[in-house]
């Protein structure tokens, strides 16, 4: 069953109605609607054209939640070979908000790693909605560690609101295991990508994606916070996220134009979850062409690198 966001309605309508006269088809031979219902197809699609060819950032917000999106887990079982997740921070427990492991990307060795949010209740619940808590960022900091023991590239799958914000995940040193985490993605020396597939969530995605590239498909959206805490803290009004979304620049274009994303990865028409085949494949092309480009570079050079990039970000503006 298709999954309507607010701003889809009219298009549900479209949609439902094509739908029905197939049904009766189906239920009536002899009965022949095709014309009448490919008449609503065309009408559905240019309607759909027309709504995502203009989306305010808070509507992009909404695509880049949707819950028919596909997340880490798809995107780890459609382009990685000889996955072998790994599991623990050797501390405390397993997070399961994190995933991550050993794979192949076109038969290279690469280590993976990303946040799953789940795609029903039960998953959902035992991801924890891709909100992590301190056990896995440290996982994510020993796998790094890993990796550039080994050589392997890292690549980083961002999709979270947030770091969790629990009275025990406070207590177990949330914003420490932030830290390290976001340190350690400064300090390998090995090439690391990054692909902000939903959301970006604040420090809990950029303990992933301190990254010497970040790609971001064309409806996600990274900020330092959510439309709805900002506007809390700046209108003492969480209905006023759709300004406070305006205010805060978080989508891929805004940030592309920033120079906080290098590259945004396109979608099919409508949104990641109409066709996350293709949009898969796009995250593909994307992964394969960000490697290639760091692969020649040295170990000094990519630290170097990834370090002058965070470094640098701001300075023209403030420079003007």
């Amino acid at each position: 069953m298709t999954h309507y966001l607010d701003f889809e309605k009219s298009l549900a309508e479209i949609e439902g109605k094509a739908e029905e006269l197939r049904a009766m088809a189906r239920e009536n031979e002899g009965m022949d609607i095709e014309n009448e219902a490919r008449a609503l197809d065309r009408k559905a699609e240019t309607m759909l054209k027309d709504l995502y060819s203009k989306l305010s950032p808070w509507r992009k917000c909404q695509v880049a939640r949707h819950p028919d999106r596909p997340h880490c887990k798809d995107y780890i079982d459609a382009l990685f070979t000889e996955f072998t997740p790994l599991a623990g921070d050797r501390g405390f427990s397993d997070d399961h908000a994190v995933m991550g492991g050993l794979a192949r990307l076109d038969d290279h060795p690469v280590m993976v790693i990303g946040h799953e949010k789940g795609n029903d209740t039960t998953s959902r619940i035992k991801h924890n909605f891709g909100m992590a808590r301190p056990e896995g960022y440290r996982k994510a900091v020993r796998l790094m560690d890993m990796a550039d023991r080994f050589g392997l590239p890292v690549m980083t799958l961002i999709d979270t609101p947030g770091a969790y914000p629990g009275k025990g995940a406070e207590e177990r040193g949330q914003s420490e295991a932030i830290a390290r985490s976001t340190e350690k993605c400064l300090q390998v020396g090995v090439p690391l990508v990054s692909v902000v597939i939903g959301e970006g969530g604040s420090g809990g995605a950029v303990a992933f994606a301190t990254a010497n590239r970040v790609a971001m498909l064309e409806h996600s959206v990274y900020s330092v916070i959510s439309p709805e805490g900002c506007a809390s803290i700046l209108w003492k009004d969480a209905e006023k996220m759709r300004e406070a979304a305006e205010a805060l620049r978080l989508t891929a274009q805004d940030l592309f134009q920033l120079e906080v994303c290098d590259r945004v990865i396109p979608e099919p028409l409508g949104g990641a979850h109409r066709a996350p085949d293709a949009a898969i494949a796009n995250v593909r092309k994307a992964l394969t062409g960000l490697l290639s480009d760091l692969r020649p570079l040295s170990r000094e050079e990519l630290i170097r690198q990834r370090r002058d990039k965070f470094l640098n970000m701001g300075a023209r503006g403030l420079a003007a």
